[in-house]
């Protein structure tokens, strides 16, 4: 069965995330964490609002360094909103097997959400994983090289107990 693409959910998050940024009053709750990786290098966004108060954290790691640095908010969420604007990603449906890694050459991005607009019924919440590619075609390629080896999602919407689409 092919690789599930995920052009539609990263276009729809990525609105999302920048409005987490700009405009963070019209959230009343948010649990955020990304980790992205990319040409060697490092960026994580860790941020969090519960019973008023939030709490943030970006840092990141140039490629070959071994310390971690402190970034600008805008940096770090500059860098996100650029993997997400690639023109193709995949998603794993599982943790990778022991001892698989993922291509470095490809920007993989784990992506644990959780967020609640003000007024809104309910809250929702996203985990994945997503692999980014230049487009549709570099994504088919990935996958058929990757063959079993990696557990790439087939169907959508993904719905594991760790992993997930939004619920």
């Amino acid at each position: 069965m092919p690789p599930a693409l995920y052009l539609d959910l990263t276009a729809s998050l990525r609105p999302l995330l920048d409005e987490l940024h700009q405009a963070p009053e019209r959230f009343q709750t948010w649990d955020a964490h990304l980790e992205l990786v990319a040409a060697g290098g490092l960026v994580v966004v860790k941020t969090k609002r519960e019973k008023g108060v939030v709490d943030s954290l970006f840092w990141g790691r140039a490629p070959k360094a071994t310390e971690n640095q402190q970034l600008p908010e805008a940096t770090a969420y500059a860098a996100i909103d650029r993997f997400l604007g690639l023109g193709a990603h995949l998603a794993l449906a599982d943790a990778l097997p022991e001892g698989a890694v993922l291509d470095e050459a490809y920007p993989h991005c784990a992506v644990k959400l959780s967020c609640r607009k003000k007024g809104a019924p309910k809250s929702l919440a996203l985990s994945m994983v997503f692999i980014g590619f230049n487009d549709e075609t570099d994504a088919m390629a990935y996958a058929d090289r990757a063959g079993g080896s990696l557990p790439l999602t087939t169907t959508r919407p993904l719905k594991g107990e760790k992993l997930h689409e939004w619920r």
